[in-house]
């Protein structure tokens, strides 16, 4: 079955049926993939949003090789994607001879990095952040590259505009957002050095019922915990849309790489999502602190313009996280930290 708006249930029963949701192709992406050849290899695919996007790569062309690459250092990824018909190879990419040892793929999706924990180990943060992506723009530098970053590399814009679109210089506080933009120049460079295309993939905060800006809020709602408001609106994504997106970007490569912003096209306030989440699950929010005038914010028409809106729109997606926060269902344990200002994770 084809992912459209008609075919999405009321509710998200339990894993299987959300891992089910978050792999199923649209027609869109089928068509996309159509007029890319080759393999596609996922690097760093073991992370939270690899496995989901590997797999619907595979359900979109599933006569076509995918290929997950990681380091696979944590249990059940790696059989969850065996399963679905994507080979793995072990990897870690900071190992130059491991990684001119990986198989040629005319399609690479980079999703290698790191961010939390970041500030524990800043010298780590910046080898994975900006010297792997170095050695990766030159092991495939004949290959599409997609890479994943971050709407973190903006400075900080004015909630009450449209975000910060593809030609806002990037300048952002922190150094985990820092070395985010040490590799996108990296693979800027070496983009034109060898005439590689590719996209970069401005991500802001995909939405698992099991993780995310939403199961944040929801989960502080739920236990009374205090919201704090301080960075007090944000944009995000389903991560299955999310996911569609960058694959659709292999059709969409450029030489030189050149930035895309992929988030939901709506500017929500914290206090608002709180207080829908409150009349949800029966609870008062306890909100804490005052908005203030900027916040990570991205526009998104490039997006809208190539793939149209997603699939999932806002008022499903908070539906669907009251009703898995309410039931109890698994969480990663992973919290977004969203509301930081100062860009240290």
């Amino acid at each position: 079955m084809l992912l459209t708006r008609d075919t999405l249930p009321e509710t998200i029963a339990d894993t299987e049926a959300l891992d089910e949701l978050l792999c199923r192709p649209t027609q869109a992406l089928i068509d996309d993939l159509a007029r890319v050849d080759g393999d596609i290899m996922i690097l760093g695919v073991a992370g939270k949003m690899g496995p989901t996007l590997a797999g619907l790569a595979k359900a979109a062309c599933p006569g076509r090789r995918v290929i997950g690459v990681a380091r696979f250092s944590e249990p059940g990824a790696e059989d969850w994607l065996q399963a679905r018909g994507i080979e793995t190879i072990h990897c870690d990419l900071l190992d130059e001879n491991a990684l001119r040892a990986l198989p040629q793929a005319p399609n690479v999706i980079f999703m290698a990095g790191r961010k939390f924990g970041a500030e524990g180990d800043l010298a780590l943060t910046w080898a994975m952040n900006a010297h792997v992506p170095a050695l990766v723009a030159q092991a495939f530098c004949r290959s599409r590259i997609v890479t994943f970053s971050t709407g973190c590399v903006y400075p900080f814009v004015n909630v009450d505009g449209k975000g910060a679109d593809e030609s806002v210089a990037p300048d952002p506080p922190g150094e985990y957002a820092q070395s985010c933009v040490g590799r996108e120049r990296m693979f800027e460079y070496f983009s034109k050095k060898y005439s590689t295309p590719g996209k970069l993939f401005r991500l802001n905060y995909a939405i698992d019922m099991r993780y995310g800006v939403l199961h944040d809020i929801a989960t502080k709602v739920l236990q009374g915990k205090p919201i704090d408001v301080s960075l007090g609106h944000v944009n995000f994504i389903w991560q299955g849309d999310a996911s569609s997106q960058a694959l659709r970007c292999l059709a969409h490569c450029e030489v030189p790489t050149s930035p895309i912003n992929v988030s939901g096209h709506e500017i929500l306030a914290v206090r608002d999502l709180a207080a829908k989440f409150g009349r949800l699950l029966g609870r008062a929010p306890v909100i804490l602190g005052t908005e203030q005038p900027t916040a990570w914010l991205t526009n998104t028409s490039q997006a809208t313009k190539l793939f149209g809106l997603p699939v999932v729109d806002t008022d499903r997606l908070i539906q669907w996280t009251a009703d898995w926060v309410a039931r109890a269902m698994p969480s990663l344990n992973k919290p977004t930290k969203y509301e930081v200002r100062d860009g240290r994770y």
